[in-house]
């Protein structure tokens, strides 16, 4: 089933995920959800908050990504309670959108190579390493289940620029070609 995405401006976007078990109602089908909502919205990446659970569980399928992008051949994982556990200090700056900020790319300086422990959706333990592009997917997924979006990652300035256009989707002026949620309006 096609989830809707919720929006900048929306409360959960900017909770902390917690750990999910084995037993975690409906896992399965949230997943398989997860995953046709992702392929749907156009994305290459969606993260449990951005359909309104604030859990540790997030998809991706950086493959489309692998003609520009070699290291994301093959990269189609399902990621549950991760953690990066190591970050190098060389970074790398590449545009990045998000699903929940529809129409605002902006250029966003990550890492170059991460480490990360997560669990598949069979919950067996994986220890992995990842470069280039494919650290970059990962860590934009992984700062949703922190709380955290791309944007707060931009210079000051940037911020300042597309001030306008984040508080339009905070106030539920929104277009995208799949189902959203805004945030709640307050009662005036």
């Amino acid at each position: 089933m096609k989830l809707p995405i919720y929006i900048y401006g929306h409360p959960v976007l900017r909770e902390m995920g917690q750990d999910i078990t084995p037993e975690y109602e409906g896992l399965q089908q949230l997943i398989a959800d997860m995953w046709e909502t992702m392929y749907f919205s156009e994305g290459i990446g969606l993260a449990a908050p951005q359909i309104g659970r604030a859990i540790r569980l997030f998809v991706i399928d950086a493959d489309p990504m692998k003609e520009d992008f070699p290291e994301c051949a093959g990269l189609k994982q399902t990621f549950i309670n991760a953690r990066i556990i190591e970050r190098s200090e060389e970074t790398l700056s590449e545009n990045e959108g998000c699903l929940s900020i529809p129409g605002i790319n902006e250029r966003v300086t990550r890492p170059s190579t991460i480490t990360i422990e997560y669990l598949d959706a069979d919950f067996q333990p994986h220890r992995e390493t990842y470069s280039g592009f494919a650290a970059r997917v990962i860590q934009h997924e992984y700062d949703h289940i922190e709380g955290i979006l791309f944007i707060d990652q931009i210079a000051t300035i940037r911020k300042q620029l597309i001030k306008g256009k984040l508080t339009n989707l905070a106030k539920g002026k929104v277009s995208a070609h799949y189902r959203v949620v805004t945030a709640p309006q307050k009662r005036r």
